[in-house]
């Protein structure tokens, strides 16, 4: 569909939403001068859509009174984007969310035209999305409860069970849930460390809402949090290597881990990297991954496990 098409049905949606919206507001909202505004107000008039203007200081276009539109109406961008998020969010294996996906889809193909059918359909036959393995939550409905109390500004309870340490019950004011790496993670201020902290869905159980309410930092946004609490969190190891490649290349193989750029060190055979892991085999098993050459400067430790990496793949050609 056009985009003159396309920004015409989008303020049609905009006067539907709105009881009055004034020319200059119209125009910012979709992103054109005022005289195109008007030009799209006649146009709407000759589709038969019934909207007044009202002149002065505080006039603006509405729809009359009464005027009521179809329940939905979707351009093909549209259209296109709801079936890509839906079948994104089949891929994130939450249990609970499968019945509405069902739900969604068969109230689009009622009220879809053909033409859009057919596409979503095609859509959903020939796109494919391989997101991270998810881990599965404890508790199930956890996802549904964090969603709601988040919204509502409402402490929920929840059992919290931290690697190889006794389950702890936990009072929690949620602020925001970030989808990173496969994993679910909730953000929020924790009452019990009375400090914000970062817990993995996967890890928590028995969420409850309580009575208690709080007010959410403005403009708080959870993966900035998440990146900062993994950041922050005390690694053991001491590992040092260095990176035959440039920094651009470099950065995007630590997608994982935010402004790493800054801790290149340039050096004239490559770049030196000098951080912490609190996994030598996890990071020697990412290193075996990088599309690029590297050396291990140290410690012996993540030498070794390379090694055995670089034999095992060895043998399996043999």
């Amino acid at each position: 569909m056009s985009a003159p098409t396309t920004r015409v049905l989008a303020a049609l949606e905009l006067l539907q939403n709105h009881r009055l919206m004034g020319g200059a507001e119209l125009a910012e909202r979709l992103g054109v001068d005022r005289r195109t505004v008007r030009r799209y107000i006649a146009m709407l008039e000759e589709l038969g859509v019934p909207v007044t203007t009202e002149q002065g200081r505080y006039g603006g276009y509405r729809l009359v009174p009464g005027y009521k539109l179809p329940p939905m109406m979707f351009t093909d961008e549209e259209a296109q984007a709801i079936v890509l998020g839906l079948l994104a969010a089949r891929e994130l294996g939450v249990a609970q969310a499968t019945p509405a996906i069902d739900s969604v889809e068969a109230k689009l193909e009622r009220v879809m035209p053909e033409n859009l059918k057919r596409r979503a359909q095609s859509l959903r036959d020939t796109t494919k999305f391989m997101l991270p393995r998810t881990d599965a939550p404890q508790d199930d409905r956890a996802l549904v409860t964090l969603t709601r109390a988040i919204e509502a500004e409402q402490t929920v309870g929840f059992v919290y069970q931290p690697p190889e340490q006794k389950a702890i019950e936990r009072h929690v004011d949620p602020y925001g849930l970030t989808f990173w790496n496969g994993r679910w993670y909730l953000s929020g201020f924790c009452h019990l460390r009375q400090a914000m902290r970062s817990f993995r869905l996967d890890r928590i159980d028995k969420v409850l809402p309580r009575p208690s309410r709080f007010q959410r930092p403005p403009e708080f946004n959870p993966a900035e949090h998440l990146m900062q609490s993994l950041n922050s969190f005390p690694r053991n190891h001491l590992v040092s290597i260095l990176l035959h490649t440039d920094v651009t290349t470099a950065t995007e193989a630590f997608s994982f881990c935010s402004d790493v750029s800054g801790l290149f060190q340039q050096r004239p055979e490559g770049l030196f990297l000098e951080t912490h892991t609190d996994s030598i085999d996890w990071f020697g098993a990412w290193l075996a991954r990088l599309p690029f050459p590297f050396t291990v400067v140290g410690p012996p430790e993540l030498k070794q496990v390379v090694r055995d990496y670089a034999q095992r793949l060895a043998q399996a050609c043999d």
